[in-house]
């Protein structure tokens, strides 16, 4: 469609939902004194309404993804033959059986059946509560999801930020959309828009590898939550500077080794390559205008609904069995088990050798927050000394890889990377970002 063509409506499809979607998604609100986006809070506030049957509907869900593959694996009846059937029950042997167990944790931990360490507070009970919030972050952000991607506000981002996102991250300009959604609301929101748009064809597989690994951070608010712990929240501005300056390093690093530098640079099996609108040959401000009308005058409401219920399904009974088994076992793990401990030896001639006081007592936090992000903040409260919680606070934010969430997520989504590309990813971040942050720690100690 050429530009003579474009007319008051499609300015009116790009806008206002574009407008809607960044209220919902990227608009930072204080709620009762703290710092939120719409859709958490909204998310939070569900979660508040419907606790009582939070846990019943997670053992629902988990039920239906295990039946529901069961039938299509094995009988594959004449209903299910629809491309919505197969997004959400064609899994290999090994998702599906994880999918078995995930139902099967699910009952256990909510009729609290076996031992204490397996379905307590610490372990079980807090995988559970948090597939409850992913429950509710999933509908909220699955059915308002369309509000970024169909009426062209991420070709609009594409064109005017791929002259920074390109050169410094390899990355094209849309991909900052994903990567504000997770800082100011969740690392959960960014997995899903990457993952939607990697399926789309928006990202060849390589870009959405650094995406999912590397851009979706958690949010401010996760990071208020880990000072708090820390009993440091006086100190939340040399705290997030650090982390920024650590974070925009191992961004620039990351996408340019192994494994991430290996991935492939074609797109998703059947997606269709989507341009990316980089041509510099229009000045940017005209190319994302008329990008974005073009992608406007094609969308529709009606797809746009159609394609919001559809991702919250998908990630309902696809991603949250998948957090259920692995967050659960490595929580478990983390917990009940010295083997983080144990991978934390090598650290501390490391950290004695940066100055790092209590070295033995950190070094049993550095690999722990593979398992959960909040673990080495609760086991670094008892450690005197403030620059050292400060280090660990830090640390586990720019780690960014946890299985009792973002992990899991990403092994649930079609982002492709495997378990072990996960655990060298995280490792990588955190030889990369703890020098850094300690640098920092001791200019502002």
């Amino acid at each position: 469609m050429s530009e003579k063509q474009f007319n008051s409506t499609h300015i009116l499809k790009f806008l206002l939902p574009s407008i809607i979607g960044i209220i919902i998604f990227i608009t930072p609100v204080t709620v009762e004194g703290e710092l939120t986006i719409p859709i958490a809070w909204l998310a939070e506030t569900l979660d508040g309404w419907i606790s009582p049957i939070l846990g019943e509907t997670i053992v629902a869900i988990t039920g239906v993804s295990v039946i529901g593959t069961g039938i299509y694996r094995y009988l594959y009846p004449q209903w299910m033959r629809r491309s919505l059937f197969a997004s959400l029950f064609s899994v290999t042997p090994i998702w599906f059986i994880i999918r078995i167990i995930g139902f099967i944790f699910a009952v256990a931990i909510l009729f609290e059946w076996g031992p204490e360490w397996f379905w307590g507070e610490a372990t079980g009970g807090e995988i559970l509560a948090l597939a409850s919030f992913l429950l509710t972050i999933f509908l909220f952000a699955g059915v308002f999801l369309p509000l970024l991607m169909n009426f062209g506000l991420l070709e609009f981002a594409g064109a005017l930020l791929h002259v920074i996102m390109r050169p410094l991250f390899t990355m094209p300009g849309r991909s900052s959309i994903d990567s504000l959604a997770s800082w100011l609301g969740d690392a959960a929101i960014g997995v899903l828009l990457t993952n939607q748009q990697y399926e789309q064809g928006h990202y060849t597989k390589r870009e959405a590898a650094v995406l999912g690994t590397t851009f979706n951070i958690v949010s401010i608010t996760f990071a208020i939550v880990v000072l708090g712990y820390l009993e440091l929240s006086h100190m939340f501005v040399p705290y997030y500077i650090t982390i920024i300056i650590a974070g925009f390093v191992a961004a620039i690093i990351m996408p340019r080794i192994p494994p991430l530098s290996r991935k492939s640079e074609t797109h998703y099996p059947g997606a269709e390559p989507k341009t990316k609108n980089e041509n510099p040959d229009q000045p940017a401000l005209t190319r994302a205008w008329r990008g974005a009308l073009a992608r406007a005058s094609h969308a529709t409401v009606q797809g746009a609904g159609r394609n919001g219920i559809s991702n919250a399904l998908e990630m309902w009974l696809t991603v949250i069995p998948i957090v259920l088994t692995i967050g659960t076992i490595m929580v478990i793990i983390a917990e009940h088990t010295p083997v983080f401990q144990w991978l934390g030896l090598p650290f501390i001639p490391i950290l004695e050798l940066m100055q790092v006081p209590e070295a033995q007592a950190a070094s049993e936090t550095i690999l722990i927050g593979f398992a959960d992000m909040l673990l080495p903040a609760i086991i670094a409260a008892d450690i005197q000394s403030e620059m050292t919680r400060f280090i660990i606070g830090c640390l586990s934010i720019t780690q960014l890889i946890y299985m009792s969430e973002v992990g899991g997520m990403i092994l649930g989504s079609k982002i492709p990377i495997t378990f072990w590309e996960l655990i060298m990813i995280f490792l990588l971040r955190t030889i990369i970002t703890l020098p850094i942050i300690v640098l920092c720690a001791h200019i502002i100690f």
